[in-house]
């Protein structure tokens, strides 16, 4: 017990760690615009488009739950409005509204790392639980590169909130027959696989690495890498509750198409 409550305190402390540095972040980006507005080369361009890619996806239980990555989709509409070229760095604030596929793929296994074979069915256990999340990222991003023509790279990172639209449970075995006795850990009860989503609102923090390719007429295309971690969790981790910590964690691969709403009038941007 005293070495449950040492993790989870430790991964409270990452994870304000980590809250309070993604929204260091984004104040040192905004409020480095606002100062140096008289330094760096003004900018003031809008493009919108449009996103879509692949998540791979677990939740982090404690106490812990063997898993592989679940797959899901994500796709949504993008927003950017860059304000500023610093030097070299190219300024821009991105927001996103998507639709997502999260949540996790159980690896049941038994003490041997042997799959645990159904009593009933005579085939080994599976179980995953997907979560349609609608999610909303704020990114303070810099660039490094061409602008009007070629390519940029970039980083980005931010604040991102989700709300659950969706539960659904896949397994190939009945619940009340799953095989306990070769089962191991928290899979034996497997609380996980039963409880109702107690919080729907799902908050943490994203940051990204990618490439864009520009082109005057066409527009901008991105690829893009991306981590989520969660810093909520998705079921009660009070003393009473089963789980002290059970939180979302993605990587995201996102292809991004943008179009120019708002140019600079500027002949000298490449």
């Amino acid at each position: 017990m005293q070495d449950t409550a040492f993790r989870m305190k430790a991964d409270n402390k990452i994870a304000q760690t980590l809250l309070r540095t993604a929204m260091a972040i984004c104040l040192t980006v905004t409020t480095t615009l606002a100062a140096n507005a008289q330094i760096g080369e003004h900018r003031s361009e809008l493009s919108v488009g449009v996103n879509g890619g692949y998540m791979l996806s677990n939740v982090g239980f404690n106490p812990d739950i063997p898993q592989g990555m679940l797959g899901g989709l994500t796709g949504g509409l993008t927003v950017r409005y860059t304000c500023e070229k610093y030097f070299k760095s190219v300024c821009a604030l991105v927001g996103e509204v998507n639709f997502a596929q999260a949540g996790w793929k159980e690896d049941i296994l038994t003490v041997d790392d042997q799959p645990v074979i159904n009593p009933v069915t005579g085939r080994p256990e599976e179980f995953q639980r997907t979560l349609t999340y609608v999610q909303v990222p704020l990114f303070a991003r810099l660039g490094w590169g061409r602008e009007r023509k070629g390519f940029q790279f970039y980083f980005q990172v931010g604040p991102q909130v989700g709300f659950l639209l969706g539960d659904k449970k896949e397994s190939n075995f009945n619940f009340s027959e799953r095989n306990q006795a070769d089962r191991i850990g928290a899979l034996k009860d497997a609380v996980q696989d039963s409880l109702d989503i107690e919080r729907k609102f799902d908050y943490g923090i994203a940051g990204g690495l990618g490439i864009e390719y520009s082109h005057p007429k066409v527009g901008h295309f991105l690829l893009e890498g991306r981590y989520y971690y969660g810093l909520g969790d998705i079921f009660g981790n009070s003393k009473r509750d089963y789980f002290g910590r059970s939180n979302n964690g993605s990587i995201i691969i996102k292809l991004t198409y943008l179009f120019d709403v708002m140019k600079t009038k500027n002949s000298k941007i490449k």
